[in-house]
């Protein structure tokens, strides 16, 4: 893998919260090591109002994201990839572009939070409980040896984090 930092773009369906969330959290996580996107399959156009109040309250800065068609990142000019993470079920179920460059790609499913019914309150916990999920499977992922790793190994690491068979066996290389 190249000397630069390693370019990851996360996947849902509308590209509105998972995969939004999941962009913060590497690129905050990650700095200087990765650079994080996100995109969707059929993109909302806006970014869901309660990941923007979430990431707001957690301190980032949300002035840069939009949601946006998965398409952008298989032009010419987009940035080369070495991971690509569907953070949703129907995502991980469609047909994806050839992503130039063969990057590597796992499924970390996560419960969608926008589909969340009751109160604000309850609402809220489903878009915590979400970014919490996110924040575990990436904070491990920034964690792993990169490039130490075979091609084979980090595939094998990168799936383990999204069937949740995480701890220190994926941490330490074991």
């Amino acid at each position: 893998m190249a000397d630069r930092p390693f370019n990851a773009l996360f996947l849902c369906t509308g590209n509105s919260a998972r995969s939004i969330m999941a962009e913060a959290i590497l690129n905050k996580l990650g700095q200087g090591k990765f650079r994080a996107y996100s995109a969707g399959s059929q993109p909302k156009g806006q970014v869901n109002p309660s990941t923007i109040k979430l990431l707001q309250g957690l301190g980032y800065d949300t002035s840069g994201f939009r949601s946006k068609s998965w398409s952008e990142f298989v032009k010419p000019g987009a940035p080369p990839l070495d991971f690509v993470v569907t953070v949703c079920d129907n995502a991980a179920g469609e047909a994806c572009p050839v992503w130039p460059g063969q990057p590597m790609t796992a499924h970390w499913g996560i419960p969608d939070p926008a589909e969340a019914r009751g109160s604000e309150a309850e609402i809220a916990l489903a878009f915590k409980n979400a970014y919490r999920m996110l924040f575990q499977r990436i904070g491990i992922f920034t964690a792993l040896p990169i490039r130490s790793l075979d091609k084979l190994s980090l595939q094998k690491k990168l799936l383990e984090i999204g069937q949740n068979k995480i701890g220190q066996a994926v941490v330490s290389g074991a």
